[in-house]
């Protein structure tokens, strides 16, 4: 078997279409790659995709993509789920593991067989500039329970689930998206704590492992990131004993090519334990790299994404896409709305009454960077719906809701919010009668004053309805 099986390129919806990935597409399934990693999309055009993908290939595929937030992160058309911090607010490990399902369920049906979550890293880093609400908290034993119930929940549908950043992401200062981030804590430090939730995870059955592009010096004193350290990779074999796929985190990132060209780094990932390469910008080259790589670790890898093949290829995944009908779309939205109406709640301070009509001002904090926001018109457009004006001039006295959007996101490089956004805050607040957080709720410490203050969590549509819904019920 060729070894390209061990690399994973990405395919990216772009101007409304996948079309420009065309040629790209062809070349890989030439090569011979085990599968492919999905960004965007509709409902309908990524299960038209991945059907062609598979005809294309006359052999099995590896399908993944990114459903923190349930499949409608990625796919229109498809269903939004509250993030892993407001399911870790509610603490109801029932309703994790309905997320679990939905996305596994909704993955299925459009031809996707493998998922990258959950995250089982800890939030306990304020200053953690890309974990924040894509955690379920910062309680080991907590986080590991919601882990095993997602994953659980998730693999029932005979979708692969995906443990990620092991050893534990939780701690950086630093993105790994922008380069080589560090964890100076001691490893016992690691080990009693940011290690427990993937053990959970092992535990409940997990199919794969996404070690972090993070050193931690005081564990491997290579400094080498977990990605390539045969000492921290060895204790998940080891001691966790995982005996699933490990598969790096995306190539494009800057700690994945912080110390060697991707090539060699590609290589350095397989020998080191992993044993599927994410995203590689170079695909061509990472399978030449490959050749290098001894034969009994290649033989290896190889036979761990057979097993992969095999677990997606047996039970509801054995017939690839799944039927979901508007019905079972409708339920999960039903189950969606109210676990977000649920997570929705004060931070400060008492709601007030909005009135007939509210004027609203919004501070983004996640404008710019390499890709595009959530609309941020939904909380707006709900209020309308919900017979609330919001007029262009409002009267004297109208109601002011400022809306504040500052979410994890790659290459933002920081945890807080940005100067200009609180200069922002401190113009506004003194007139404001409410802010909605549209982040993570220790944001709340940066807002001004002692003006009310509603979490909502994260931007995604899914929390902007529940926001309105919350203040107009």
């Amino acid at each position: 078997m060729t070894r390209a099986r061990l690399v994973c390129p990405a395919v990216r919806w772009r101007r409304g279409s996948f079309k420009s990935e065309q040629a790209n597409i062809e070349q890989a399934l030439a090569a011979g790659v085990g599968g492919f990693i999905l960004f965007g999309g509709t409902r309908s055009a990524v299960a038209t995709l991945t059907r062609a993908l598979r005809d294309r290939a006359r052999r099995p595929l590896l399908i993944a993509s990114d459903f923190e937030r349930g499949p409608g992160q990625q796919i229109r058309g498809l269903t939004e789920l509250p993030p892993p911090a407001a399911l870790g607010y509610l603490n109801d490990l029932d309703a994790t593991y309905h997320c679990g399902r939905i996305t596994g369920s909704e993955a299925l049906a459009v031809g996707i067989n493998w998922v990258f979550a959950p995250v089982c890293d800890l939030d306990i880093e304020p200053k953690n500039p890309i974990v924040q609400t894509r955690s379920f908290g910062a309680d080991p034993s907590i986080v590991g329970s919601h882990a095993a119930a997602w994953i659980k929940g998730c693999q029932e549908q005979g979708v692969m689930a995906c443990a990620k950043h092991y050893p534990g992401h939780g701690r950086t200062t630093t993105d790994s998206h922008e380069g080589l981030s560090i964890v100076e804590a001691v490893d016992d430090e690691v080990l009693h704590n940011d290690v427990v939730p993937f053990k959970a995870a092992v535990d409940a059955g997990v199919a794969s492992v996404m070690p972090a592009f993070v050193s931690y010096p005081r564990w491997d004193a290579s400094g080498a990131a977990a990605t390539f350290s045969p000492i921290i990779l060895g204790h998940l074999r080891d001691t966790i004993e995982f005996r699933g796929l490990i598969v790096t985190d995306a190539f494009i990132m800057g700690g994945a090519t912080a110390a060697a060209p991707e090539g060699s780094a590609a290589g350095a990932a397989i020998a080191a334990g992993c044993d599927m390469l994410l995203y590689p910008t170079d695909w061509v080259g990472v399978v030449r790299a490959l050749e290098r790589v001894a034969p009994d670790r290649a033989a290896q890898a190889l036979a761990r994404y057979e097993e992969a093949l095999a677990f997606v290829n047996r039970g509801p995944a054995a017939q690839g896409q799944q039927a979901l009908d508007d019905s079972m779309l409708i339920e999960h939205q039903r189950v969606a709305d109210g676990l977000a109406d649920r997570a929705v709640h004060m931070l400060r301070g008492e709601a007030p009454e909005l009135g007939k009509a509210v004027s609203i001002t919004i501070v983004d904090d996640d404008v710019g960077g390499p890709y595009s926001i959530p609309p941020r018109d939904v909380f707006t457009r709900e209020l309308l719906g919900r017979g609330v004006g919001v007029p262009r001039h409002p009267e004297p006295g109208t109601r002011h809701v400022v809306l504040v959007y500052a979410e994890p996101r790659s290459w933002k490089g920081r945890a807080d919010l940005g100067a200009r956004s609180v200069a922002e805050l401190e113009r506004l607040v003194p007139q404001a009668s409410l802010v909605i957080l549209f982040a993570h709720p220790r944001l709340v410490a940066q807002i001004p004053g002692d003006v009310p203050v509603l979490c909502a969590w994260h931007g995604q549509a899914l929390m902007q309805r529940a926001a309105a819904r919350y203040l107009t019920h």
